[in-house]
């Protein structure tokens, strides 16, 4: 799942003796990639269990995805500012402590088996993560020389996949397999209670951990005089591929985690594979395994060939395996579909990089345009959803693989980094 952080400047305020501690830092930092990831990949799970429970429609059950995603767009900015006030490790201890207030939000959600409320606690979840994205990711890339700072990140990012590839199982055990059809929809609705319980506990454990460890001391900072001078000479919205890439994210991210969150349903399906539904969510691992696989693969291909050109190729391979899976059945449909779980690894830092490049003193500001293009998440699912209601589950995915249609472009040709437009 693609991480991200606002657009904040750094002043490191470390001494000597707090650099020593750094791989210690690193370490615990590491646990919390993994477990955003984890705890953003149940919605995967969450999203059929919860169709099932209150009979909703795929564009109902897609509300899912939107406010989870939602939460980045209206809170990234405001966090920002939290964290700047707070400090990075205060930071890390609030967004711990928001996302437990909203796994603890499912109990009452399941206890009055209400949609609503499910929803609203997902919204505080979200924002909780939000927060800890917004306070993770730069000291990550600050704690350190600034040459291997994406080295850093990337390391980090793939216990965040390790999350997102373990997660199914723990749903489909927790979840899934505790629903039997005999059940009432409220005695349905309370399989998530435990899980969700032992997650915010969790939560709870590692923030009080994250409040008393020693960590290295940095600072955000800002440049008042280069801000004030970005408002007078213009701004990171002039450059043309800057734009596409916010497009780019956009799409990307709403396609995968469209993806993620049908899977489920489409092995379901008579024709694909007709598994239970606890069955057919131990599959999700494959999907998320491969982009976790695919990091570690396009990291090195690309030391080799240009991160535009590989990230054209795998919006093209993209494109094939969603048509396979669109116009074929058994098999071949559902591995063509886990396939894409492998495309999808390099795009989220490739586009990133690519729409930043030449930026210059805009990079920052660009960064936070970046940022807010991950609401793709939130929207993109949700008309795939009204679609699948319309033209069937199978066929809807023909959405994300037009928005693989517009990455294959970028890499090729928008990417290209341009003058500042009119």
């Amino acid at each position: 799942m693609a991480s991200t952080s606002a657009p904040l400047q750094f002043e490191e305020q470390a001494s000597t003796s707090e650099g020593n501690n750094y791989n210690f830092a690193l370490t615990a930092l590491t646990s919390l990639f993994f477990i955003w990831g984890f705890i953003t990949c149940l919605n995967d799970i969450l999203i059929p269990h919860l169709k099932a429970v209150f009979d909703l429609s795929y564009s109902q059950a897609m509300l899912v995805q939107f406010c989870f995603f939602g939460a980045y767009f209206l809170v990234s900015l405001p966090a920002g500012k939290i964290v700047k006030q707070l400090g990075f490790q205060k930071g890390i201890v609030l967004g711990l402590v928001v996302a437990a207030i909203g796994c603890f939000g499912f109990y009452p959600a399941a206890a009055q088996a209400s949609y609503p409320i499910f929803l609203l606690a997902l919204f505080v979840l979200a924002s909780g993560i939000t927060i800890l994205q917004v306070s993770a990711n730069p000291y990550v890339s600050i704690l350190g020389k600034p040459k291997t700072a994406s080295s850093r990140l990337t390391l980090t990012q793939a216990f965040n996949s390790l999350g997102t590839t373990v997660a199914p199982f723990f749903g489909a055990y927790l979840i899934l397999e505790n629903v039997i059809d005999t059940m009432s929809a409220t005695e349905q609705a309370q399989a998530v209670q435990l899980p969700y319980v032992l997650l915010g506990v969790t939560l709870l454990v590692i923030a009080i951990v994250f409040y008393f460890i020693r960590l290295p001391q940095v600072t955000a900072a800002t440049n008042a005089a280069q801000e004030k001078e970005q408002v007078l000479e213009g701004s990171a919205w002039q450059y043309r591929h800057l734009l596409l890439g916010a497009v780019g994210i956009f799409l990307y991210v709403g396609a995968e985690v469209s993806i993620g969150s049908f899977l489920v349903s489409f092995f379901a399906e008579p024709s694909i594979a007709g598994l239970a539904e606890s069955e057919a969510a131990k599959y999700i691992t494959y999907y998320w395994g491969g982009a976790m696989v695919g990091r570690f693969i396009g990291a090195a291909v690309m030391q080799k060939l240009a991160g535009g050109k590989v990230l054209a190729f795998n919006a093209g391979a993209a494109i094939v395996l969603i048509s396979i899976a669109a116009f074929t059945s058994g098999q071949i449909a559902m591995s063509a579909i886990l396939l894409v779980g492998l495309c999808n690894s390099i795009m989220f830092p490739t586009i990133f990089s690519l729409a930043i490049n030449g930026l210059g003193k805009y990079t920052s500001q660009g960064s936070g345009i970046l940022c807010l293009a991950i609401v793709g998440g939130a929207i993109v699912p949700l008309l795939q959803g009204l679609l699948a209601d319309v033209i069937g589950l199978q066929l809807s995915f023909l959405l994300p693989m037009l928005s693989y249609g517009f990455i294959a472009y970028f890499g090729l040709f928008g990417s290209k980094p341009s003058v500042k437009a009119a």
